[in-house]
């Protein structure tokens, strides 16, 4: 099921690993995302992928697209949605507008992050992002292992004591 964030009223509905590995993130936002009432049946089940999912900026809207929402179980016919439509991303003009410059001045894309409810408003966590060659996801994987086996030594110590 969905999985609760942080002491910040925030229900984890899904995430995308991925994106961590294969960009640097520079700087994330939270938009509300406009969707079908079906669609929050089916999110609060977390039936959703964000694999292969990007964000992009067209006529001053924000719009995500690639996200994969099951049609919810008990709806059929008239009450179901498209499982792959675009969805228009709810943020504000200026934010629109920072991260349209941004995107086009910069070459960054825009990724999805995570897929969350919070206050029972859905939410999606958006990142400007720059792609990462090959010999930096090398060397992002090595600093993430230094950093894990620091851990490690420090927890080590904590417990012997």
């Amino acid at each position: 099921m969905a999985a609760k964030g942080p002491g910040d009223g925030r229900t984890v509905v899904a995430s995308n690993r991925r994106a961590r590995y294969d960009f640097d993130l520079l700087d994330t936002y939270e938009a509300g995302i406009v969707l079908q009432g079906s669609e929050v049946k089916s999110l609060r089940t977390a039936k959703v992928q964000l694999a292969d999912s990007y964000a992009y900026v067209s006529d001053g809207e924000a719009w995500l697209k690639g996200v994969h929402i099951a049609p919810y179980s008990h709806s059929s016919g008239f009450g179901g949605h498209d499982p792959e439509r675009e969805r228009k991303l709810l943020l504000r003009r200026a934010q629109i507008e920072a991260i349209r410059h941004r995107v086009e001045t910069e070459r960054l894309t825009l990724v999805p992050l995570s897929l969350y409810f919070r206050d029972g408003r859905a939410k999606v966590e958006i990142a400007l992002a720059r792609g990462r060659k090959r010999h930096d996801k090398r060397h992002a994987i090595a600093e993430r292992d230094a950093r894990r086996d620091v851990d490690r030594a420090l927890a080590g110590s904590r417990v012997r004591r």
